[in-house]
């Protein structure tokens, strides 16, 4: 019997004990489940919230890439819009040199105007006037040059008169007169220069050839064209061949 109370005691104990342990398993599990379901809630809000704030970025990244696009196609407007302005600008400046030049020119025009209306003179009678002008300065350019034709000739007749007077005289030329061989012939011993009339150059003048600022030769002018000469080497002048490019300067250069 007393076994039976001592066993029934112990079991009741056990009961006893085993539903203090459920009772505090039972908590843990409402608390873990609890603090589960409250984890869940959080992500489920922080994942709410991630979706919205993608769709919050991907917003921004669209309306940043408007942005950009329309930042680009206004710069380029911007620069089309200065380009066509520095246009404007230069054909404003050239129509503003065009329109001074054209106020000069009128301004010329009235002046020679009032000069020609001073003058007393009409306008046909001004064309007149103009044309007798133009034949007289004609006139006078064929006389300047029918005056150097005839100094030449006269040059070339008194050299000849003083060659036959003195058969030592000595035909003297231009100072700064210069020139170069351009044919040259060793074998006959004459010279073509680039030395004409037009240069001083004269009939019997002496010109020294010289190279490298080396004398090369003497030669004497005998025969004289407008732009061109033909000389002959003077014998015992001849230091060396006379070649294409040496230099030639009168030998007697007038004082």
């Amino acid at each position: 019997m007393l076994m039976r109370i001592s066993l029934i005691v112990a079991i009741i104990a056990g009961l006893a004990a085993g539903g203090l342990g459920f009772v505090k398993v039972k908590e843990k599990i409402d608390g873990v489940v609890a603090e589960r379901n409250d984890w869940n809630h959080r992500f489920v809000q922080t994942d709410a919230e991630l979706t919205e704030t993608k769709g919050t970025l991907a917003k921004t990244e669209k309306e940043l890439s408007t942005t950009k696009d329309a930042l680009v196609k206004s710069e380029q407007e911007r620069t089309a819009a200065v380009s066509e302005a520095e246009a404007l600008t230069r054909k404003s400046n050239e129509l503003n040199e065009k329109l001074a030049q054209t106020i000069r020119e009128r301004d010329d025009a009235s002046a020679k105007l009032a000069s020609y209306e001073a003058t007393g003179f009409s306008p046909p009678q001004i064309l007149a006037l103009g044309k007798q002008l133009q034949e007289a300065r004609e006139e006078y350019e064929v006389s300047l040059a029918e005056k150097k034709i005839i100094e030449s000739e006269l040059d070339k007749t008194k050299e000849r008169l003083a060659k036959l007077i003195d058969p030592d005289h000595v035909v003297r030329m231009k100072a700064d007169m210069r020139g170069k061989v351009l044919v040259a012939d060793p074998k006959w011993e004459f010279v073509v220069l680039d030395v004409g009339e037009a240069e001083g150059a004269k009939l019997d003048g002496e010109l020294l050839v010289s190279r490298g600022g080396r004398l090369v030769a003497k030669v004497i002018i005998r025969e004289v064209q407008k732009d061109r000469a033909i000389a002959n080497l003077l014998p015992g002048w001849k230091l060396a061949d006379v070649a294409e490019g040496d230099q030639v300067i009168p030998a007697n250069p007038e004082s």
